[in-house]
């Protein structure tokens, strides 16, 4: 039987990589014309897939406006192919929101040109996230092809069914040895190629008559004499048909022959025939944690305040949000997001984060201002401080606020007059500055100017706090003693939940108060060699680990009501480089302080490490918690849902052992994590919460400590022969990159939590959400418009002292409360954030919505929800489920 060999022509084009993005647009600009040229005038050649990403497209047109409309017929005649990707995204270190809004905004940018290729297509992606085919599935993609994370350890045929999370399926085409190898044939055998590897492999992996043969390579010119190829590939092969195809018509003619596949569930992170780069989730520890803290202020804080805002009034700046989404997906490209690339473009990309954190910030920042100005106040009150809660449920807890007083003794009340607790931190004059920046648009007002202004850090116990919502406080001068946070003598923290004892060599012992069960030996530092590349971490062949609980140290405690803070500094030394780490000789200074803070009635034990890293290089530092939960599953938070992922790969290990010159990396088991890690039984849960790096490992003997990365440092862009993988360099090995060695003062937020119940009973989702979302607050006075924050004219102050536009039940978490991208009201998404159970959740509208309907990823409506006394049920939500609701006024 003759077998169809479907070649399609492509490239796959890097935006960014070892090259700018400003290069690779130059040299786009010249190869998207020549594949024009080709589709249009070379005969034979009807074919072209621009890589699965939209991006591409835009950025030629910016440049090439003339070519709007020949690539219009180009794609509505089904000869350049694009989408349906903004950008060629990596799944496991970015959001499942970013993931979500990179294929809305990528259909869009291909809609305005006709289509899109309706095929999940991420050819090189380091890996395959198991919630992608609910993702495919709600934007109506039936089908994926993808190259990296599965081999025949995994699965026999190279196409099959992927079953993910929560439960979608889809149909997977793989190419199972890459994107390229139809572009780099020896044309001196052109008889042979179908019968040597890799072509014999996939040819008997192949469960039909079809053979996929993508011709293409990385930045890769169109290939002009591909029609006469193809005509001696027909000559030479006798059991072989070849012709100019496309993934769509590889995918329907394989599907023609209805083959019986086979399932495979979970994520998909196989090293064995492909690099998968399991540890890049650390490179360029900085450009990760700013990745980390701007995803959630995005979907966390801004776009639950710009709704906010304009259900009271304030425009939504919508194509502001989609410049930040933007920037974020050009930032989210395998290569950039991995941080697997030059210094010069990491530069780009710290650019586009400070970016997207600068207007998303002023944006909330005005938001805020404009709903705060609003609020009706007591007018026995000069300066409010409304309090903004961007959660659906009512909130009672502690936010450490920056303000300005009229005194150093003062007093936070309610809008009922009710004492709000505090406790200062920090207090400093600025009365000759601030008082400097007012304007007065009408200097003749009479307006309110205290005569002493401080600065104020203070830890703010706001109680009740409305659902997605907010509520109205005040300043007042008064004479009491403000409680201020004061240094003690003794080295314990307590609050209802724990009690926390620092001991001698710095490690803490945590007693869980509702179990009585004692944890010792947590918040250890880890300090190892790292001979590793920006692709990968790979311990030194001669490694030496330091501890903190061998390094010299002291330790200070301050405390109030509210809140209780230690810091232990230690005087860490560690080697210099890797040469000296082989001799054992800790010869350079590594300054590191520990920061533990517990306040009042908290679940969550918060940590800032602070580090002095000026002085080594290549090096790694981790931080440890033994929670004494042996376990062989390690619980944590994919894109949407919670994934059980094994401790250890026994299979994989086993294999890896026994053939390692057969694997392309070391089947090791360093995961990474949304918002968080834990470890569980059916009577403990001890959950980590990294607000930086999210990159762990489960260890010890017994595997039952967390080990959270904080940093690594490496100083070439790629290396060869690592211990976790052996042979070429992944990047250019002539490249270095000493930016990535961090030589600055670093720091690095975690929250860690600790409950007598197993998973599902110890709500981690919901308090990693809760860590990831503080409250806002706005502080408003007359003195205080001016140039400090933009002057702007008074208005009405006709909202209530307190106001929510929604609340639920808390049992799903919130994934982003928006604006529709092309109808007049909102979308609210949520998703099961529980190891197991199904679950029930309703949402409170306080004011009656025309309008509520159950839509897809795409927002297109799949069915109108009943609305009954202002609430919509949302019932029988099943494990890692997405749940995505419009509503309209």
């Amino acid at each position: 039987m003759v077998k169809t060999v479907h070649v399609f022509p492509h490239t796959h084009w890097d935006r960014e990589w070892y090259f700018t993005t400003s290069r690779s647009k130059v040299y786009l600009l010249k190869d998207l014309m020549h594949v024009i040229d080709n589709l249009q005038h070379n005969t034979g050649y009807d074919r072209f897939i621009l890589d699965g990403q939209a991006s591409l497209i835009e950025d030629y047109l910016k440049w090439r406006p003339q070519d709007k409309n020949v690539i219009k017929q180009l794609v509505a005649d089904k000869k350049l192919i694009i989408g349906p990707w903004y950008t060629q995204t990596d799944q496991f270190v970015i959001s499942g929101e970013s993931i979500v809004r990179n294929l809305q905004y990528g259909m869009d940018v291909c809609n305005k040109l006709g289509t899109y290729m309706n095929v999940g297509y991420v050819p090189d992606s380091f890996g395959q996230e198991s919630s992608m085919p609910q993702i495919y599935k709600g934007f109506g993609i039936p089908d994926t092809m993808f190259w990296r994370g599965v081999s025949e350890e995994n699965v026999d045929h190279t196409e099959f069914v992927w079953k993910g999370e929560d439960g979608s399926k889809v149909n997977v085409y793989q190419i199972p040895s890459g994107y390229y190898i139809g572009g780099v044939i020896d044309e001196t055998q052109l008889d042979k190629i179908m019968h040597q590897e890799p072509f014999a492999s996939i040819v008997k992996r192949s469960t039909t008559s079809h053979i996929a043969f993508p011709n293409g390579f990385d930045q890769a010119p169109a290939r002009k004499d591909l029609p006469e190829l193809i005509k001696k590939l027909n000559n030479a092969n006798k059991d072989f048909h070849f012709e100019v195809s496309s993934i769509q018509e590889y995918i329907d003619a394989v599907k023609s022959e209805k083959p019986e596949l086979e399932e495979v569930s979970g994520e998909f992170t196989n090293g064995k025939n492909m690099r998968i780069h399991k540890s890049i989730y650390s490179s360029r520890s900085d450009l990760k944690k700013l990745n980390t803290k701007i995803q959630y202020y995005l979907v966390n804080i801004l776009e639950p305040v710009l709704t906010m805002g304009e259900h009271y009034g304030v425009d939504y700046p919508r194509e502001a949000v989609n410049d930040i989404w933007k920037l974020m997906f050009e930032n989210a490209a395998h290569d950039s997001i991995g941080s697997c690339v030059s210094d010069t473009t990491n530069e780009d990309v710290y650019m586009r984060y400070k970016q997207v954190r600068d207007i998303s910030t002023n944006l909330v920042e005005v938001t805020l201002r404009e709903i705060a100005t609003q609020i009706k106040k007591n007018k026995k009150y000069e300066i409010s401080l409304s309090v903004f809660n961007t959660l659906p449920v009512d909130r009672t807890e502690i936010t450490k606020v920056s303000f300005y007083a009229p005194s150093q003794d003062f007093e936070i009340v309610d809008e009922n007059g009710q004492l709000v607790d505090f406790s200062i931190e920090s207090c400093e004059d600025q009365t000759e500055y601030i008082a400097g920046q007012t304007i007065q648009l009408n200097p003749g007002e009479k307006i309110y100017k205290p005569e002493k202004i401080y600065k104020v850090v203070a830890s703010v116990f706001a109680k009740n706090v409305p659902a997605m919502g907010y509520k109205q406080l005040y300043i007042n001068e008064n004479e009491k003693k403000n409680e201020v946070i004061k240094a003690v003598n003794d080295r314990v923290l307590e609050n209802d939940n724990f009690k926390i004892a620092i001991q001698d060599n710095g490690s803490l012992t945590i007693t869980d108060k509702a179990s009585g069960k004692v944890y010792e030996n947590q918040a250890v530092l880890e300090e190892n060699g790292d001979d590793g590349d920006s692709f990968n971490y790979s311990p030194a062949k001669k490694d030496l680990v330091v501890y903190s609980t061998d390094q010299t140290n002291t330790i200070s405690v301050t405390k109030s009501d509210l809140v209780s803070l230690a810091k232990v500094d230690y005087d860490f030394s560690v080697p210099e480089n890797l040469d000296d780490r082989a001799e054992k000789n800790c010869n350079a200074k590594m300054p590191v302080s520990v920061e533990i803070r517990l306040e009042k009635d908290s679940p969550i034990i918060k940590f800032n490490v602070k580090i002095d890293n000026r002085e080594p290089l290549d090096h790694r530092l981790c931080i440890d918690f033994a929670t004494g939960i042996s376990s062989k599953v390690s619980y944590a938070d994919q894109q949407f849902g919670t994934i059980k992922r094994p401790v250890y790969r026994e299979k994989e290990m086993k294999s890896w052992a026994a053939n390692k010159e057969n694997w392309n990396e070391k089947p090791i088991s360093i995961e990474t994590c949304q918002s968080f890690v834990a470890l569980s039984n059916n009577e403990n849960t001890v959950s980590v919460f990294p607000k930086g790096v999210r990159e762990y490992e489960i260890i010890g003997k017994d595997y039952s400590t967390i080990r959270l990365t904080l940093f690594r440092t490496y100083g070439m862009m790629g290396k060869v022969d690592l211990l976790y993988r052996p042979g070429r360099a992944s990047g250019e090995k002539v490249i270095a990159t000493p930016n990535a060695e961090l030589q600055s003062k670093l720091n690095f937020e975690l929250g860690l939590s600790i409950t007598n119940k197993n998973f599902d009973n110890s709500n981690v989702a919901f308090k990693a959400t809760d860590y990831d979302t503080p409250e806002q607050y706005y502080e408003y006075a007359d003195f205080l418009n001016g140039r400090l924050i933009f002057n702007m004219d008074s208005v009405d102050r006709t909202l209530d002292e307190n106001g929510s536009i929604l609340h639920t039940s808390g049992n799903l978490i919130l994934s982003t409360l928006k604006k529709a991208d092309h109808r007049s009201g909102y979308i609210a998404r949520f998703y099961n954030g529980y190891g197991d159970k199904a679950i029930d959740d309703q949402i409170v509208f306080n004011k009656k919505p025309n309008r509520v309907e159950l839509v897809d990823l795409k927002e297109d409506t799949i069915k109108e929800l009943p609305i009954a006394d202002n609430t919509v049920k949302l019932n029988d939500i099943t494990h890692a489920k997405i749940k995505t609701i419009y509503f309209e006024y």
